[in-house]
């Protein structure tokens, strides 16, 4: 594998969730483009991508500031699935699946967060 990045445990995660979290938002109604589908895509992303720009050719310190970014996105991710399970966009089976599958996310980014 050519960037760092794409060896970390933590970002294969996040971009495995950030694929599932596309699928969902397919389920959305359209007068949500702009409402709850365009956060939560955005946040889903942000993870991500904070992980990955965190970990190539920057220091311990840095790379602890955008894991945190990514942790905050994560979290944001889950408060959209709140809402998208309040408004019945989905069931309480999917929302417990990602939730939990969000949960590990959180303390796998934690964890590294930590070891730093």
């Amino acid at each position: 594998m050519a960037f760092r990045f794409e060896d970390l445990q933590v970002w294969q995660k996040a971009i495995e969730l950030d694929e599932q979290i596309n699928q969902l938002i397919k389920l959305f109604p359209k007068e949500e483009l702009f409402i709850l589908t365009s956060p939560i895509k955005r946040a889903a992303d942000s993870v991500v991508l904070n992980i990955a720009e965190g970990s190539t050719g920057q220091s311990k310190a840095v790379f602890k500031v955008f894991l945190g970014y990514s942790l905050r996105s994560a979290i944001e991710v889950v408060s959209c699935l709140f809402i998208a399970q309040r408004r019945k966009y989905i069931d309480d089976g999917l929302f417990g699946e990602l939730y939990a599958e969000y949960e590990i996310l959180v303390k796998m980014i934690t964890a590294l967060k930590k070891s730093i």
